[in-house]
């Protein structure tokens, strides 16, 4: 019969969101990450801990008689834990309680013998982790990552106008943009993967200087190595009665990152589905709604959940820094805030998921795209100021740039475009269409204006290597995530 502090709560009388409303409108990622983060997982995984230390004591005392009279697969749950935890006050003394109760009489003696809570704790913290990385969150990046790679690809060639402190620059393309977040967030995905797997755990006792063990057998390092290697872990090269905190920290600070970089995609993504720019569009279900009083709204609110999630959690890493500290050889000041890593990994894949599902159905408004391109935010055409300003100084003009600049000020005064404003310097537009001729740049015409005036009526011909750049990148990153 479990205590009054045990009884099953209705799903909508729990506190925190994360387990009532995004374990049901994100099953599958709760699903997920239960076995690794949710308190089961935990006990579960210092049972296993615990199992693997009684296997080490059996290998290194060659106790192979006693070896195979007992099944390592016991079971443990947390109401058991839990009640026991009411008597004993010390959670993993509760759990050693059960434990031994469980095991054959001349195992029971064995268990946890040697080793102190935290060897328990934080090797099996090490384990979720690592598992938790390698099975939920690394896939889920791959799969976002992938999705990435398909929509650059896709939009390799789109003409887009570039945009810096929020106005009009030079032409890229849709792709180009986008590569962006597939180059950041694929070297960031390649770092936690390389990080998870640098976790350590440890059996070096109340201090780290393997007191107890030293009392159990000859070699005790060598009873931490087989006890890690049943965890498919290595000992951190130092322990206080803590593993180095560097290890999860560098993991966790990681996660920020590639954390960070969805929400700069969010934001982007937010931004280029306004109505004044509406280049992107998520998709939008039949029966979905935008607003309750205003029938017309679409908006983009999968971008700004993502957006919304990285402000709730990123914050959290702060508390990651303050658990690095530890006074002399323990303190006990991250007990309870270490437990709330769970939410914030909860809180990051969230995102994942939810960024995967805008890109499955996010698609780029071409047309638009264009009619942005060419307005050139209020002068039409001016996106090309630059290579004029280029081609002209080029062809030996040393003020170029302040010549182009008066002349896109005269298309703005005389509500001109840019092409417009530029033929009527004849001799200006000449020396730039000579450049273009030498460059080969317009193939129909060796005539210098003729020249230019084809190519200043084509903004989405200057696009750079923007076309090539996200497709090279749209490959290589495919390629990684395929061998992940």
């Amino acid at each position: 019969m479990l205590s009054s502090s045990m009884e099953t709560r209705d799903i909508f009388r729990n506190i925190s969101p994360l387990d009532h409303r995004y374990s049901l409108s994100e099953k599958e990622v709760f699903n997920v990450l239960v076995p690794w983060l949710s308190e089961e997982g935990s006990i579960t995984a210092c049972v296993k801990a615990e199992i693997a230390l009684v296997k080490a004591h059996l290998a290194i005392r060659n106790e192979q008689t006693i070896s195979s009279k007992w099944s390592d697969n016991v079971v443990v749950t947390p109401e058991e834990v839990y009640i026991e935890e009411e008597k004993t006050r010390h959670n993993i003394r509760a759990l050693v309680n059960i434990l031994k109760k469980k095991v054959p009489a001349e195992i029971a003696p064995l268990v946890h013998l040697g080793a102190t809570s935290v060897d328990i704790l934080d090797t099996s913290m090490a384990c979720r982790m690592k598992g938790c990385c390698r099975n939920v969150i690394l896939p889920a990046l791959c799969k976002l990552e992938a999705l990435l790679c398909d929509f650059t690809e896709k939009e390799a060639d789109t003409a887009q106008v570039g945009r810096t402190h929020g106005q009009h620059a030079v032409p890229v393309t849709v792709g180009f943009t986008f590569a962006e977040y597939v180059s950041r967030l694929g070297k960031s995905i390649l770092e936690i993967e390389r990080l998870s797997n640098l976790l350590k755990g440890k059996l070096a006792g109340a201090v780290g200087a393997y007191n107890a063990t030293s009392m159990l057998v000859k070699d005790p390092e060598e009873l931490e190595r087989l006890y890690l290697a049943e965890l498919d872990m290595e000992p951190s090269e130092h322990s206080t009665q803590l593993v180095e905190p560097e290890y999860l920290l560098r993991l966790l600070l990681e996660y920020n990152t590639a954390f960070g970089i969805i929400a700069n995609l969010a934001d982007d993504l937010r931004n280029l589905q306004r109505t004044e720019i509406a280049e992107l569009r998520e998709g939008f279900a039949p029966d979905q709604v935008g607003s309750s009083t205003m029938p017309q709204k679409r908006n983009p609110w999968n971008s700004e959940h993502v957006k919304s999630l990285w402000k709730t959690f990123m914050p959290r890493v702060i508390t990651f820094y303050m658990d690095q500290i530890s006074e002399h050889q323990r303190d006990l000041s991250n007990s309870a805030s270490q437990r709330f890593i769970a939410d914030y990994i909860t809180g990051f894949c969230l995102a994942i998921s939810r960024m995967s599902h805008i890109m499955e159905s996010l698609s780029a408004d071409r047309e638009k795209c264009l009619l942005n391109l060419h307005s050139g935010g209020g002068i039409p055409g001016a996106v090309l100021a630059e290579p004029a300003y280029i081609l002209l100084a080029e062809s030996g003009i040393s003020d170029a740039h302040e010549i182009i600049r008066k002349i896109t000020l005269e298309a703005e005064t005389k509500n001109l475009s840019f092409s417009e404003a530029l033929a009527a310097e004849k001799d200006i537009l000449k020396r730039i269409g000579e450049q273009l001729v030498k460059l080969g740049l317009e193939k129909n015409t060796t005539e210098p204006t003729e020249a230019a005036t084809a190519f200043f009526a084509k903004p989405e011909n200057y696009k750079g290597l923007s076309s090539k750049k996200a497709k090279k990148l749209a490959v290589k990153y495919r390629n990684i995530m395929n061998k992940l």
